[in-house]
């Protein structure tokens, strides 16, 4: 019986182990796709220089790409964090995403 309850404890422990860290990975991946997001957009929106600053419809399409391609490449890293990571735990992969996401609008609100 003692033999018993030790092995399902340990089985217990080894899987909570297992989940700690694929839970972990899974939270920063989150994290980094968030993260990836905004430097896409960043990259594509903020890319413009000259004339295109100076011109407000040249600086807002510049803004609506920067957003397509944020929405692009979270689309594009989420399809391919599901399909390659076997043991995703998808609740802390999408809470990290969404916390990643809230402290920038945070951090505008905070600017202004």
């Amino acid at each position: 019986m003692a033999a018993n309850c030790w092995s399902h404890w340990e089985q217990g422990w080894w899987r909570g182990v297992v989940l700690g860290f694929n839970a972990a990975v899974s939270a920063m991946l989150g994290g980094g796709i968030a993260m990836a997001s905004a430097l896409a957009y960043a990259w594509r929106a903020l890319r413009p220089s000259g004339r295109a600053v100076a011109d407000a419809k040249k600086a807002f399409n510049a803004q609506v790409a920067g957003e397509g391609y944020k929405f692009a490449v979270t689309l594009l890293l989420f399809a391919l964090v599901f399909k390659t990571y076997a043991q995703l735990a998808a609740l802390p992969l999408f809470l990290t995403y969404v916390a990643t996401i809230v402290v920038y609008w945070m951090a505008l609100l905070r600017q202004q």
